[in-house]
């Protein structure tokens, strides 16, 4: 039984990838660009734009299993290949940002709904992960970091459960590699509740010296997450993260046990990946 890999370089794809060659499984993967994707040896890499479900070609055949990155613009057409290639399971990369439509629904909790629904209209058997904020998404304070400058960070004092990028993948792999998990929706963090400044301090006690935190509120917030996501070209994303920092400063992440639960050990704390991750905040 092969199963295929889509977002295969990704920080979450990766490490399924990873994972699923240690437990020993057949694996295929799919990149845009299959010579650059520096994908471990024992990977099938094909090639494949889930923008285009034509470039495909014959990358799904064999294929019973899938991780599916989160792409809305090709989805409802590669899950229609997948099915008449065969594929009978899809194990989803979402968003705990879903909820149902309304005023005030965020635009990527909207767009990760939209690929969550095209799964469950494909007829398709279908895992569903909902994660919360990844670990690695502090990578973007690593270049002010390296400097050795302050770090600025809107509403330095909002909460998040930061969710080590490879816990995520051990859950779709026991999705993909165990039964029990069909129809399951998986909402995914870390151990623990946490401000952002918490966060830095972690990162400053992992690379050994301090780092100074600024912290942003109001128009100072807004510039700098224009900065940081006005490029996505995403109407609404600026106001509706800035809502989300804002109204969490003061209160407790959700914090789940489901990593525990499916995998059977406890999900990684943000200090260990800090420690893991540290040669990206230090100076080459």
């Amino acid at each position: 039984m092969t199963i295929l890999v889509t977002g295969a370089t990704g920080n979450v794809g990766r490490n399924v990838v990873e994972l699923l060659l240690a437990a020993g499984a057949p694996v295929r993967a799919t990149s845009r660009n299959p010579k650059t994707a520096g994908l471990p040896a024992g990977v099938d890499v094909r090639a494949g734009d889930l923008d285009d479900p034509g470039s495909f070609g014959d990358a799904l055949s064999g294929v019973e299993k899938l991780f599916l990155f989160p792409n809305p613009s090709g989805v409802v057409g590669f899950l229609r290949l997948a099915g008449d290639c065969g594929v009978k399971h899809v194990v989803l990369l979402s968003s705990a940002a879903v909820s149902e439509p309304g005023e005030t629904a965020s635009p990527i909790g909207l767009m990760h709904l939209s690929v969550e629904r095209a799964v469950e209209d494909s007829g398709l058997a279908r895992t569903v992960l909902r994660p919360g904020a990844f670990a690695s998404n502090v990578l973007q304070w690593a270049p002010a970091i390296r400097e050795g400058g302050e770090v600025r960070v809107p509403y330095a004092e909002s909460v998040v459960s930061p969710i080590h990028e490879r816990d995520i993948a051990a859950v779709a792999v026991k999705a993909l590699l165990s039964d029990g998990h069909e129809g399951a929706t998986y909402e995914l963090t870390g151990p623990e509740s946490m401000t952002q400044r918490r966060q830095v301090e972690l990162i400053a006690a992992a690379i050994g010296r301090p780092v100074t935190v600024v912290d942003l509120v109001g128009d100072a917030a807004r510039t700098q997450l224009e900065e940081q996501y006005g490029s996505f070209g995403v109407p609404g994303l600026v106001d509706s993260v800035l809502g989300t920092y804002a109204a969490s400063v003061g209160t407790t992440a959700p914090v789940t046990d489901t990593v525990a639960r499916v995998t059977g050990r406890p999900p990684t704390a943000f200090a260990d990946w800090a420690l893991e991750h540290r040669t990206a905040f230090t100076a080459a």
